[in-house]
């Protein structure tokens, strides 16, 4: 049965009361340059200091007054029996890409062997190296073969990056199928979470993870109760929105359209929320090459029940303007109007904030010519660390899931 206070997002600048957030852990210990492509990544992060600086970002919240929850918690509590723990640790173990019934059957004795449920979720997100397990090598060619990889199970670096996997829309959720194999094992813990735990059983689903095509979280902002704008990008596929949308747009439900917005398909503009995000009523932060780009696609439920397309006509603030049903629109450049500043703090996402309440947002410290931007337009800045937190290609927004916010 829903619970009705567990899951209610429908503004991205309401006032944020619980947050769903996951503290980077030895999974960043585990990336290595040889395999950073890989693993989606440009650089390693120092652990020591990203988790510091990750907890500063935590303590803002708290300080704030707003309820931190994190990943790994509500991932333990919804494996609170041994018939859900075994199911959950076989199904990691299969998605891992564990084959050998030998292999498998050593990896579920090592993970039955933690002392507590949380310290084995921790070491799945961490990934194994092969020196972890004494004598997983088996006896085949292949095994000899294989050896030089130095890990079992690969590690999951992106989880800090909690945006992604599944969102929050209204009082339900989506659990995506992500982009890529990497990162499509992350979405295992948001299965477990709305199918078992106890708090979050039995949310609505907008899209499931076992989706032919991808969504990511990122690419997905709550504009309000009646619009949301989902990005059109690297790693969202428009037949994933489609879908999407045919879920969302209900009879019984209070969202009415969904504004597709096309992006460059580049790293540089991984997810909508890297290049666009809202930060008050009325403005938005924007990279400042997106602008002459962007096309806009409008969908609807019509009388027949069926989506209906049609291509918004205008600029993106006219288009927006619409959507919102507001006089004007304020479009914030990342970098101002030097093509330099832009460039510099775009790559450390100084368009990626995160909106506590209207006109107050979390920011990077190292983008401070964006913040100044933003403390001239009025809006207040939260500053945070971010030296190490960074070097993942995220910001703010990509490193939180709001769970509950209130109304506006």
């Amino acid at each position: 049965m829903l619970n009705n206070s567990a899951i209610k997002v429908y503004s991205e600048i309401g006032n944020l009361k619980k947050v769903l957030l996951h503290r980077p852990g030895k999974e960043l210990e585990n990336l290595m340059p040889e395999y950073l492509e890989r693993l989606l990544f440009d650089d390693i992060p120092y652990l020591e200091i990203a988790q510091k600086e990750h907890d500063a970002f935590a303590n803002i919240f708290i300080e704030q007054g707003i309820e931190v929850v994190y990943l790994e918690d509500l991932v333990a509590e919804s494996l609170f029996n041994d018939e859900i723990k075994l199911q959950f640790i076989n199904e990691y173990i299969e998605e891992a890409g564990i084959k050998e019934n030998r292999e498998s059957v050593i990896l579920k004795e090592y993970f039955l062997s933690f002392d507590s449920t949380k310290k084995m979720v921790l070491k799945m997100m961490e990934g194994i190296r092969k020196s972890e397990i004494n004598d997983y090598r088996g006896p085949r060619l292949a095994d000899y073969l294989s050896n030089q990889y130095p890990f079992i199970i690969d590690p999951m670096p992106n989880l800090y990056f909690s945006r992604d996997p599944f969102a929050t829309i209204g009082e339900g959720v989506s659990i995506h199928k992500m982009f890529t194999v990497t990162r499509n094992r992350e979405t295992l813990f948001a299965k477990y979470i709305f199918n078992c735990n106890p708090l979050y059983k039995g949310t609505k689903l907008f899209y499931d993870r076992t989706e032919e095509y991808s969504l990511e979280g990122g690419d997905i902002l709550v504009l309000n109760e009646e619009t949301i704008a989902v990005g059109i990008s690297q790693r969202t596929n428009p037949n994933a929105i489609e879908k999407f949308a045919s879920l969302l747009l209900t009879e019984d439900s209070t969202f009415k359209k969904v504004l597709a917005i096309d992006i460059p398909k580049t790293r540089a503009f991984m997810h909508l929320d890297t290049v666009f995000t809202m930060v008050d009523y009325d403005k938005f932060t924007i990279h400042p090459n997106i602008k002459s780009e962007i096309a806009v696609y409008v969908m609807q439920r019509g009388d027949d029940g069926k989506v209906h397309i049609t291509e918004g006509k205008g600029s993106l603030e006219d288009i927006l303007k619409k959507a919102l049903n507001l006089d004007k629109i304020k479009l914030i450049k990342c970098g101002g109007n030097s093509i330099i500043d832009a460039s510099r703090e775009q790559w450390n996402d100084g368009s990626n904030t995160l909106c506590i309440s209207p006109g107050q947002v979390i920011v990077y410290s190292r983008n401070y010519v964006t913040n100044k931007i933003l403390q001239e337009e009025g809006i207040k800045t939260y500053i945070m660390p971010s030296s190490e937190l960074s070097r993942g290609r995220g910001g703010p927004r990509c490193m939180s899931m709001p769970l509950i916010r209130e109304k506006i």
